[in-house]
Formats: C-alpha cells, sequence, structure tokens
C-alpha cells in the first residue's frame, strides 16, 4: 500500500538514496535537510511515515519527534529514526522520544526497506494481530478505538504514540493476564529492534502519565511485566 512518507535528512546523498529506495516501493516522498523545513512540510501535508536523522541543522531529529508527539492531530504518524547515533543510550533516547523503530548509519537498504515495509503494514492494519476486531474496546472509564488510533478517558480525547497505542491494545486483549517484556517488545518495536526490557518500563510509565485518570487499568507485576486489571466493569 503506497503512503505518504516525509524524509527529513541534511546529508544529500542519503537523503536522495532513501528517496531512491521509498519511491521503489511506490510510496510519495517529499525530503527536506531540517526539521524547521520538516515542520513547514507537516503544515501543508499530513504524512503515514516520517524517517529522520538525529543530527540536523538547528533543532535536532529527537527535539522534532518529541514535538510532533505532542501534537494532538499527529499522533498516529509513525516515525523511523535513521542516524549515526547507535549507542545503546542513543537508541532508549530515541525511542523513548516516541520513534517507532531505529535504523543506525551504515545501514543495508534491504534492511531499510524491511523497516518501511513494517511499519507501512502497522499503518494499514494488515498484519495488526495486536487490534481486537471490536469497533470499541471498553475497561471501565476507558474506551479504545482501534480503527482510528483513539484513546478515551472518562470521555476525553487522550494522544497516544502509534507505539504506546500497540502497547495499550495488547494488554487490553489480554486482559487479566500477566504479560512479559519479551512479548510486548515484539508487538510494540516490530521486525529486527533489538531493545532491552526496561525500555518497556519507560513506555509504560509515559503511558500511564498520559492515561492520567484511568492510568490504574494497568498494573504491574513484580518481576514478570504488566496486565490490564482483570475486573474492570465495560
Amino acid at each position: 500500500m503506497s503512503q505518504k512518507i516525509l524524509v527529513v535528512e541534511d546529508e544529500v546523498d542519503v537523503r536522495e538514496l532513501v528517496v531512491l529506495h521509498l519511491k521503489r516501493l511506490g510510496h510519495a516522498v517529499t525530503a527536506v535537510g531540517s526539521v524547521e523545513e520538516a515542520r513547514g512540510a507537516m503544515a501543508a501535508a499530513r504524512f503515514d511515515l516520517a524517517i529522520v536523522d538525529w543530527m540536523l541543522p538547528g533543532a535536532s531529529g529527537v527535539d522534532f519527534i518529541r514535538e510532533t508527539r505532542r501534537s494532538r492531530d499527529r499522533g498516529e504518524l509513525a516515525i523511523l529514526m535513521l542516524t549515526a547515533m547507535s549507542e545503546p543510550k542513543d537508541i532508549v533516547e530515541g525511542l523513548d522520544a516516541g520513534a517507532d523503530d531505529y535504523l543506525s548509519k551504515p545501514f543495508d537498504a534491504g534492511v531499510l526497506v524491511a523497516r518501511v515495509r513494517a511499519l507501512s503494514r502497522r499503518i494499514s492494519g494488515t498484519q495488526d494481530t495486536a487490534a481486537p476486531s471490536m469497533e470499541v474496546v471498553k475497561l471501565g472509564q476507558l474506551h479504545l478505538y482501534p480503527e482510528t488510533y483513539e484513546v478515551k478517558c472518562c470521555g476525553e480525547p487522550i494522544s497516544l504514540t502509534p507505539s504506546e497505542f500497540k502497547l495499550l491494545i495488547a494488554l487490553s486483549k489480554s486482559q487479566g493476564r500477566v504479560l512479559t517484556r519479551d512479548s510486548l517488545i515484539s508487538q510494540i518495536q516490530g521486525e529486527g529492534v533489538s531493545v532491552v526490557g526496561r525500555t518497556v518500563d519507560t513506555h509504560v510509565f509515559g503511558l500511564r502519565k498520559k492515561l492520567g485518570d484511568c492510568a490504574d487499568v494497568i498494573e504491574t507485576v513484580r518481576g514478570v511485566g504488566y496486565r490490564v486489571k482483570p475486573d474492570l466493569e465495560a
């Protein structure tokens, strides 16, 4: 399925290479070299996926991701970080900022294409095994809308990143059962991403903070993982 993709990369050679491979997949691509240009592009059009470098002139790619995730109407944008920052702490910071996937430079073009395909499948929902087929998932006062990636607590909308939404959906689908960190990692990060288990803890912490009055639907099972409370009334 064709997607509208924004590439934010200041190295011309890398940018042109990424654009070439994306267009070969049939995607519509807009390429820019800075966060300032990216803001302008996003103000003019809606994108399905963004591929973002870390080290950019002016504001950094991580700053751009955080800014984007704070915007309620951009919460469904899938984000892949493509950067030379490859230390484990960098990967954790990028994912915690709101990136859905992380690929280090130098990169293999085949791996890039595979990551984009995986994110595209998540966007289109063709392989969304975590999302229930029901229209609304009700967990007490917390309501989830899998088809539109919407979440409401006591009727008030909550803006989540795709990773946070998938985490919440995975937990709700297994309501009452404990999901280990490894199980959640496989459902949140997708193909080929190696992250430590404690990254899930950070995702859960951020998710609970956003859920506010509905945060107590998620329980921590010490030493094992997380679950949604089994006795919530619909």
